[in-house]
């Protein structure tokens, strides 16, 4: 109870309902272990995703002028995995968890899937036990002031971080087209656009349909906000 108390004043929300907390810190191994399993997080990070969705949506409809593709993007890197690691990092949410013995020998505390999920079931959490409200306020508290210049770290594999962006949210998906070939076939070049939901988001030109699909990658970041050099 010393450690949920400690968490509840970090994050400024007391819970009526301590079992609700205590089941958004609980990873599936140490429910395994308690010989518990519907005592894990999972419901809760599912539940979680979609509030966390909507009230990112909102945020982002009322203070950007943009259209549906833009709000699309940039919603999207708000709540991937590497942002939500982040803004659980900045909670300390890792030093709160309960973690079978396994994961906490190998490191699980500091595995980014693991802080994500459970930032996405706490958010869960304090949304069953005290409406919207209270769980759009803890999420506000990572938006950043200005959503039209997110800082991002520089990546060099574009593809697999476009596919992590997207990832948390099953109805987009990312696809790769190949529209075109030019020059003569000892120095062709290859033209792909890399779609979200059928919108162009990226073009990229390159020896092969790896580096053309890469570079159309980089450009649908760059377009995000991402720093990629």
């Amino acid at each position: 109870m010393e450690r949920i108390s400690k968490l509840e004043e970090i994050i400024d929300y007391r819970f009526k309902d301590k079992k609700l907390i205590y089941q958004a810190l609980s990873h599936s191994s140490y429910a395994n272990e308690k010989k518990n399993p519907s005592g894990s997080n999972e419901r809760l990070e599912f539940l979680g995703d979609s509030v966390l969705s909507i009230v990112v949506s909102d945020y982002l409809y009322k203070n950007l002028d943009v259209a549906e593709g833009e709000l699309t993007k940039m919603r999207a890197s708000l709540v991937c995995e590497k942002s939500l690691h982040v803004f659980a990092q900045q909670i300390n949410l890792g030093e709160f968890l309960f973690l079978g013995k396994g994961e906490e020998n190998t490191g699980g505390r500091e595995r980014p899937s693991i802080l994500a999920d459970a930032f996405e079931a706490l958010i869960a959490a304090i949304y069953l036990d005290g409406g919207i409200e209270p769980a759009a306020k803890h999420i506000m508290r990572f938006m950043p002031e200005d959503v039209h210049h997110p800082q991002k770290p520089a990546f060099s594999d574009f593809k697999t971080v476009l596919q992590e962006i997207v990832q948390k949210n099953p109805e987009e998906k990312v696809e790769y087209v190949l529209i075109g070939e030019e020059g003569p076939d000892h120095n062709k070049r290859f033209v792909v656009e890399v779609c979200l939901n059928s919108q162009v988001i990226g073009k990229g030109k390159g020896r092969s349909k790896k580096e053309a699909e890469q570079l159309a990658a980089k450009e649908a970041l760059e377009l995000m906000g991402y720093e990629t050099q």
